[in-house]
């Protein structure tokens, strides 16, 4: 699949569910990525910061191998080395990871993301050749440290003129407080325990699916 085809399909994306196994309610990151794509999820991140290089490369390709019978787009966290082993669509990339420059230069059809937290880290992750960027983390959240906290959904405000990129949100959102980044322009939301910790999966993401559709 070419980039332009991966990046149609990102933009046609509602949910952008990232998975972690440790907040998956004891659960496999397996059972719940089957649970993300059958209530309609098509775009999916694998984010596991401490397993084992071979282990996360063996995750990544049953995540592939599930998305692929879905059509779903998979991103890899971080690791280019692992969504390149493992013909993911894209990685996403943090402001101390692989600089995005260089991961364009390397994989130049894959999606590259890049998480931001400014107005000047999202522009310059966009002039550095991102496909999109992350604006975050908008509500406290224990899924990810961070020096500074939440930066509020006023912020999206702020940052999301200045983008000639897709863009999503994430950091904390819920149900219950969605609305507040779908009133600012959000059309793409990333969510982690608000889809991998709840009771039922499929519901929750059915839920937020709707929300967001509703929204746009």
């Amino acid at each position: 699949m070419t980039l332009i085809e991966r990046m149609a399909r990102f933009a046609a994306a509602d949910l952008y569910v990232v998975i972690t196994e440790a907040f998956c309610a004891e659960r496999t990151s397996v059972e719940i990525l089957t649970a993300v794509l059958d209530a309609g999820v098509r775009l999916v991140q694998l984010r596991e910061k401490d397993m084992a290089d071979k282990d996360l490369f063996w995750r990544a390709i049953r995540f592939r191998e599930l998305t692929s019978e879905k059509n779903a787009l998979f991103i890899m966290n971080d690791r280019l080395d692992i969504a390149l082993a493992a013909k993911a669509d894209g990685v996403h990339l943090g402001q101390d990871d692989l600089p995005v420059e260089r991961a364009k230069d390397l994989a130049p059809e894959l999606i590259v993301g890049c998480s931001t937290h400014s107005d000047d880290e999202a522009v310059s992750a966009q002039e550095a050749g991102a496909d999109y960027v992350n604006i975050g983390p908008i509500f406290s959240t224990k899924t990810k440290a961070r020096p500074g906290g939440a930066i509020g959904p006023e912020s999206i405000s702020a940052v999301a003129p200045h983008l000639a990129i897709p863009w999503t949100v994430m950091g904390g959102i819920k149900l219950a407080n969605i609305d507040r980044v779908l009133e600012r322009g959000a059309k793409r939301v990333a969510v982690v325990t608000a889809a991998t910790a709840a009771d039922d999966v499929r519901a929750a993401c059915a839920a937020l699916r709707e929300k967001i559709m509703n929204g746009r």
